[in-house]
C-alpha cells in the first residue's frame, strides 16, 4: 500500500462507535504496513460504507504515492494486481480532501432559497473510473468495466462520460458509451456530457454521444443552454454544423432569452477565433437564424457584436437585414455600443464597425452629445473621424478642446488640429455633395455608392474612409 493513504469509514448513528473503531485500528494497520491485516479490514467493510481518502499533498506532488497508481498514471500493469490484492469492487468511492479553503454552499432545503455558504476544506468524490476517463487512460477504463465498474456512477456530482468529455477524450467516451453508459445523464449542475464538449478537440466525443442517442435538444445548467448554445458560445463551428444536422433548433432560446447567434456575437473572442465565429455565424443565418433576435436586455446579435467592435461581424449581420437602429431597453442604439468601447480596442479598428452602421443607415449621434462622444472616444480620431463626417454640417467649439486630455492631443495633434481648424468655418462643396448623396442612398450606401461610375477614391470618399485629417 503507497504511503500517504488514509481510510475514513461513513456509517449511520448507531454504528458511530464502530466506525470509530475501525478508522483506529486502520491507521494502526497502516502505521504498521501490514498489508494482509489491511486486505482483511477492508473486506470487512461493506462498498457502500467505505471512502478511501487521498492526500492532495501526497498524489499530486510525489507521483509515487498515488492511489490507485495505474488509476492515475494510466499503469495498467499496477493496476490489474492492485484491484486484485486490495480493491476487488471496481466501484469504490474515492474521497480528495484539499488543503485549500473555499467557499461552499450549503443545502437551501435546509437554510432557505439562497442556501448558507461557508468556508471550509473541499472535498471532492469521486471513483477510479472517473479519474481514468478524465485522464484519458482508455486501457485503464475498459478493465475497470470489465470489472463490473458502473459507467454511470457519480458519487462527485459527474459521471465518468461526463469527464471524458470535458478532457476531449473521444476513445473513452466511446468504450464508456458501448457498455451502456447513459448519453444523457445529468451531472448535479444539469449538465449533460454533450454539453461539456467545449473544445474544436471535442468534436468526436460529441459524435458519439450523438451516435449513442444523446439529444441535441436538452437545455441544462444554471443558463439553460443547448449545446448549440455551448458551441456559439465558445465559436465551435463544426459542433454547430454536427448539431444543426441532427435537428437543432437554430433559434431556440437559453435562459437569458438568447439564441445561438446572440450567444456567438456576445461572446468575447480572441483575435486567432474571429475567422471561426465569422464562419459560425454565416452558417447560423444560413440555417435560419433570426438576425434580429432580442435578448432579456432587448439586444440583438447586431448590438453585441457592436459592443465588442467586431466589424467583420457586423458587417455580416447588417447584410443579412440586422436593423442598425435597433434600441435595447437603456435605449443604446449599435452605434452607441461601439462608441462606448471604442476607446478600449483600438487594435479592432472599431471605426470601421461605426463605418459599417453609418453604411447601412444608422441613426447618427444628436448634435448636442457630440461633445460627451469627443470625450469618449478623444484616443480613437478615426472614429471621431467617421462620425464627424456623417454630419453635413457641425458647429465645432473650441471649448471642445477641455474634454480631450492634453496627452492625447499630443499623440493625434495633426488631426485635432485639422478638427479645431474648422471652428467657425463651413464644410466644403465636396462634404455637402457627399452627405447629399448619402442621404439620397439612405441605408443603401454600402450597396449604390459601389454602382457608381466614380474612381476608388471617391467611392471610398463616399462611404466615410477615414483620411486622419479633416478638410
Amino acid at each position: 500500500m503507497p504511503p500517504g493513504i488514509a481510510m475514513s469509514c461513513w456509517a449511520s448513528e448507531p454504528d458511530y462507535a464502530l466506525g470509530s473503531h475501525l478508522v483506529r485500528t486502520l491507521k494502526a494497520t497502516l502505521a504498521a504496513g501490514d498489508g494482509g491485516a489491511l486486505r482483511e479490514l477492508i473486506l470487512t467493510v461493506e462498498p457502500v460504507d467505505a471512502v478511501l481518502e487521498l492526500d492532495n499533498d501526497d498524489w499530486m506532488k510525489e507521483p509515487a504515492t498515488q492511489l490507485p497508481p495505474g488509476v492515475l498514471l494510466g499503469d495498467l500493469d499496477h493496476l490489474q494486481p492492485l484491484m486484485d490484492q486490495f480493491f476487488q469492487d471496481a466501484n469504490m468511492v474515492l474521497e480528495i480532501s484539499k488543503d485549500e479553503m473555499e467557499w461552499q454552499v450549503k443545502s437551501p432545503a435546509t437554510f432557505g432559497l439562497s442556501g448558507l455558504w461557508t468556508l471550509e476544506y473541499k472535498r471532492e468524490l469521486t471513483t477510479p473510473l472517473r479519474i481514468s476517463a478524465a485522464h484519458g487512460h482508455t486501457a485503464c477504463v475498459r478493465h475497470l468495466l470489465r470489472r463490473g465498474a458502473d459507467p454511470d456512477a457519480s458519487p462527485g456530482g459527474r459521471g465518468a462520460l461526463h469527464e471524458a468529455c470535458l478532457g476531449e477524450h473521444t476513445a473513452c467516451a466511446r468504450l464508456l458509451l458501448q457498455h451502456g453508459a447513459d448519453p444523457d445523464l445529468l451531472s448535479t449542475e444539469g449538465l449533460a456530457p454533450l454539453h461539456l464538449c467545449r473544445t474544436a478537440a471535442s468534436l468526436g466525443c460529441a459524435q458519439a454521444l450523438l451516435e449513442h442517442g444523446a439529444s441535441v435538444q436538452r437545455a441544462g445548467g444554471a443558463g439553460r443552454d443547448t449545446p448549440l448554445h455551448v458551441a456559439a458560445q465558445r465559436g465551435l463551428d463544426e459542433h454547430a454544423r454536427l448539431y444543426l444536422g441532427r435537428g437543432a433548433r437554430v433559434d431556440a432560446r437559453n435562459g437569458r432569452g438568447e439564441t445561438a447567434l446572440s450567444a456567438a456575437c456576445g461572446a468575447p473572442r480572441r483575435p486567432d477565433e474571429h475567422a471561426r465565429c465569422l464562419r459560425l455565424c454565416a452558417l447560423l443565418l444560413r440555417h435560419g437564424a433570426t438576425v434580429d433576435a432580442r435578448d432579456e436586455d432587448e439586444r440583438s446579435p447586431l448590438h453585441k457584436a457592436c459592443g465588442h467592435a467586431r466589424h467583420g461581424l457586423a458587417q455580416l449581420l447588417l447584410r443579412h437585414g440586422a436593423d442598425a437602429g435597433a434600441l435595447d431597453y437603456g435605449g443604446a442604439s449599435p452605434l452607441a455600443r461601439v462608441l462606448q468601447t471604442a476607446a478600449c480596442v483600438p487594435e479592432a479598428a472599431p471605426q470601421r464597425t461605426v463605418q459599417a452602421l453609418l453604411n447601412h443607415g444608422s441613426p447618427t449621434v444628436w448634435p448636442d452629445a457630440f461633445p460627451k462622444v469627443l470625450r469618449t472616444c478623444a484616443p480613437a480620431p478615426a472614429v471621431i473621424e467617421v462620425l464627424f463626417n456623417s454630419y453635413a454640417q457641425l458647429c465645432v467649439s473650441e471649448s471642445w478642446k477641455g474634454v480631450i486630455p492634453e496627452e492625447v492631443f499630443q499623440i493625434h495633434k495633426a488631426f485635432y488640429q485639422s478638427f479645431f481648424a474648422l471652428a467657425g468655418t463651413p464644410r466644403s462643396l465636396q462634404h455637402l455633395c457627399r452627405c447629399a448623396i448619402r442621404k439620397l442612398f439612405g441605408k443603401g450606401c454600402f450597396l449604390l455608392v459601389p454602382l457608381l461610375p466614380l474612381p476608388a477614391s471617391l467611392q471610398s470618399y463616399l462611404l466615410l474612409e477615414p483620411e486622419g485629417v479633416l478638410h
